[in-house]
């Protein structure tokens, strides 16, 4: 048993070790493109320059100096606050590793131009403020999905050919269409028309003094966003998930199974679910890693204040800082993914192995 513990704790942080360096070389693929290869930095420069000269000239006891005494103090200051910032180092490779340092830990300082709820200015602050309203909607989606899909396919598999059945199928191309192009259509239909929903932000404004109030204020403002999530993929889902489902039960243990009289439940559970389960579960969560960047532009469609706005606003004002920040956190999140897909197919698959580079136990 202890044996196996250390395998496994071995193997995690082998798997924890790659990951990682998968997210540090992504990571530093979006700071030089986000910096253009330190352009970006030369435009900040000369930004700095042109400020430190307006302040310059707004001194009355520098601008009386010489034009040349003058343009040497200003050069003094401009240095001075470029090494402040380091700036005075080359981009390749002082600054941009330093920078890559800076945003794997968060510590990405203030942003130029956004702000938190609370008024700060520090990326870390803007960040974790937006990332639980979007893990509550995507997390929420999410099992709402893998289990209405799952429900659905072993629904469809004891009805295989039936009207029901050709019906569902018939709709597995609309899940080609990502979560907001329906969220559009749903918020014309729910929100506008009908009425029925708030079609956009993330609780009701005054704000409900209640918990149970804000709750259900909460609970109304997702079911358009969660609505628009699930139609987008569903159906896909239903149509490889009932595949597999009838794939798996006309296998001979399957009908050997039967014969011995157990009951459909039984066979089912048994014999069709459990084996389906891996393949299963790693549709699901590559569908996941898929479906996260669609988060950007579906909580701008429903303006929910989760981490894909935030992107979305940061791209269209260019504040580097927080843009490098959300990608840091969705890379994070994609690699914490197929961590756990790792450990459930291995939970799930008796004859996967947990593989260390020649220990070869289980």
């Amino acid at each position: 048993m202890g044996k196996a513990v250390n395998r496994i704790g071995l193997f995690a942080l082998k798997r924890v070790v790659l990951l990682f360096l998968a997210v540090i070389l992504g990571v530093y693929i979006t700071v030089l493109i986000a910096n253009m290869g330190g352009e970006l930095d030369r435009i900040r420069e000369a930004q700095i320059r042109h400020s430190v000269n307006a302040a310059a000239m707004m001194d009355r006891d520098i601008a009386r100096l010489p034009a040349e005494e003058r343009n040497r103090i200003v050069e003094e200051m401009v240095e001075r606050e470029l090494r402040r910032l380091g700036m005075d180092e080359p981009f390749f490779p002082n600054r941009s590793l330093r920078y890559l340092r800076s945003a794997m830990t968060l510590q990405l300082g203030r942003a130029e131009y956004m702000r938190s709820d609370s008024h700060s200015a520090q990326v870390r602050s803007i960040l974790l403020e937006r990332l639980p309203t979007t893990l509550l909607l995507f997390a929420t989606a999410e099992l709402i999905l893998f289990f209405l899909a799952l429900l659905m396919a072993l629904f469809l598999s004891r009805r295989y050919g039936s009207f029901v059945d050709r019906l569902i199928i018939g709709l597995a191309p609309t899940s080609a269409a990502p979560g907001w192009f329906y969220g559009i259509f749903i918020i014309l239909i729910f929100g506008a028309l009908l009425g029925w929903l708030p079609w956009g932000g993330y609780i009701d404004i005054p704000i409900p003094e209640t918990p149970g109030a804000y709750a259900l204020s909460l609970l109304r403002h997702m079911i358009l966003p969660v609505t628009a999530i699930v139609i987008s993929a569903v159906f896909a889902g239903v149509y490889s998930w009932r595949t597999f489902f009838l794939i798996y039960s006309s296998e001979d243990h399957v009908e050997l199974a039967r014969a011995k009289g157990l009951s459909p439940r039984a066979v089912e559970r048994r014999y069709i679910l459990r084996p389906t389960l891996p393949p299963i579960i790693t549709s699901f969560l590559l569908l996941v890693i898929t479906m996260w960047m669609g988060q950007i532009v579906l909580e701008q469609v429903f303006n929910w204040p989760g981490l894909g706005q935030l992107y979305y606003q940061a791209i269209q004002i260019k504040d580097t800082p927080v843009i490098i920040g959300v990608i840091v956190i969705y890379g994070y999140l994609l690699a914490a993914t197929i961590f756990v897909l790792d450990f459930l197919y291995a939970a799930l698959d008796p004859r996967v192995r947990v593989d260390i580079g020649g220990g070869g136990g289980r």
